[in-house]
C-alpha cells in the first residue's frame, strides 16, 4: 500500500515543489491551501506529470472542522496517514515590528503556528498507527532575527517549540517529529529581496553554496529522508538549510 503525506500550503512554492518529491517517491499525496483556484491549478499540473491522484482541499489551517475533514477525507481516501508537513504560512513581511497590528501579528500565529498545532492534534491517532513522521517548517527569521519579518519570526518559534514538545511526548510513540528551516527562492523570497536588498545580499553570501534551496530537490529530498526508515530515528532536530549544520533545539 502507498505511503500517505498530508502537506499543507502544498500548492504553490515550497509546498509545491515538496509535493512534487513525494508524488515521483510513489506517495499518494494530498494539498492544503487557502485559495482554491491555486489548489485546482496544482492538482491538474502535478496529476497531469506524475499520472497519480492528489487530494486537494481548501481548509484554513486555524479552523478546527476544515483540519479536522482533510484528515476524514485524508482517511475516508487513502485509509492511512504516514506523512505530515506542516509548510503553511501567512504574515505581513517586509513589516517593522512597531508597524505591525493585531490583527497583522495574528495572521502570522493563526496561519503558521495554530495551523501546525492543529494539524498535529488531529493526525496524531493516524501517526501512532503508522509511526509516522511530522515534519514542520520554521526559518532563519525566527533563529537570525531578520528585518522586517516581527510576526513571521514570532510564529515560526513558537512552532520549533511547540515541535520539541510533541518529539518528546511521541517518541515513545515511534512518531519523528522534526523542523526544517529551509530558504528557497519563493515569490515572498523575491519580495523580501526588493524590500530589504542589503539583508538579501548579506544572507546569499554567508551561504557556502552560493545559492538558495531548490523547493523539490533540496527541501522534498530533506523531507523524504526524515520520513523514511533511514531518518526515522532523528527526532526533535532543527535542520536548517542555509550552509549550516543541524542545530539540536
Amino acid at each position: 500500500m502507498k505511503k500517505v503525506a498530508i502537506i499543507t500550503g502544498g500548492g504553490k512554492g515550497i509546498g509545491y515543489g515538496v509535493a512534487e518529491a513525494f508524488l515521483e517517491a510513489g506517495y499518494n499525496v494530498v494539498i492544503t491551501g487557502r485559495t482554491e483556484e491555486t489548489l485546482k491549478q496544482a492538482k491538474a499540473n502535478l496529476e497531469e506529470k506524475y499520472k497519480s491522484t492528489v487530494l486537494a482541499m481548501v481548509a484554513d489551517g486555524k479552523i478546527e472542522k476544515d483540519v479536522k475533514n482533510v484528515v476524514e477525507k485524508t482517511i475516508k481516501e487513502f485509509g492511512q496517514i504516514d506523512v505530515l508537513i506542516n509548510n503553511a504560512q501567512a504574515s505581513k513581511s517586509g513589516k517593522s515590528l512597531i508597524e505591525h497590528t493585531d490583527q497583522d501579528f495574528m495572521l502570522a500565529i493563526d496561519t503558521g503556528l495554530l495551523g501546525t498545532f492543529h494539524y498535529m492534534r488531529e493526525c496524531y491517532t493516524y501517526l501512532k498507527e503508522t509511526q509516522g513522521s511530522v515534519i514542520n517548517f520554521a526559518s532563519g527569521a525566527g533563529l537570525f532575527g531578520r528585518i522586517g519579518q516581527a510576526s513571521y519570526a514570532a510564529a515560526k518559534e513558537g512552532i520549533r517549540g511547540l515541535s520539541r514538545v510533541a518529539a518528546t511526548e511521541w517518541g515513545p510513540d515511534n512518531i519523528n517529529v522534526n523542523v526544517i528551516c529551509p530558504l528557497v527562492m519563493t515569490e515572498e523570497l523575491i519580495k523580501w529581496q526588493k524590500e530589504y536588498p542589503d539583508a538579501y545580499n548579506k544572507t546569499i553570501q554567508s551561504i557556502p553554496m552560493g545559492r538558495f534551496g531548490d523547493a523539490k530537490k533540496d527541501i522534498g529530498g530533506l523531507c523524504l529522508f526524515l520520513a523514511s526508515p533511514e531518518g526515522s530515528y532523528i527526532s526533535g532536530e532543527t535542520i536548517t538549510l542555509q550552509g549550516a549544520s543541524g542545530l539540536r533545539p
